[in-house]
């Protein structure tokens, strides 16, 4: 994966989205890392093939309404929510709009930093 490294002020969802582009499309993209601490602008068309990651991560979405699978729960989620998802644990989106767009934050070691219960 290339990575595109931004400075955190320029963090936004209009430079999310034109890194993007500038990637022939792809549906994410890295943007800043420093330490464990890697953030990407994550945006599926249609429909969300992720596998579960190997770090815990945090999502924050930017734009578009739908619903969340974490595990073995569904919910719904709309711009600004916080969803954190422990590593490897089986998720993904559907059902979003056509603007759905999230920011994604993947830090700390290869397994998780907590074997408990979230």
């Amino acid at each position: 994966m290339e990575i595109t490294q931004l400075l955190p002020s320029e963090l936004t969802p209009a430079n999310g989205l034109a890194a993007l582009q500038a990637n022939n499309g792809q549906e994410f993209v890295q943007l800043f890392d420093h330490g464990t601490l890697a953030i990407e602008y994550y945006r599926p068309e249609k429909y969300d093939r992720q596998q579960p990651h190997e770090r815990d991560e945090v999502y924050v979405v930017a734009s578009g309404t739908g619903y969340f699978v974490n595990g073995e729960t569904r919910h719904p989620f709309k711009p600004g929510q916080v969803l954190f998802v422990p590593a490897g644990v089986v998720h993904h989106f559907e059902d979003f709009t056509d603007d759905f767009a999230t920011w994604v934050f993947f830090y700390g070691p290869v397994g998780g930093e907590s074997k408990g219960e979230v």
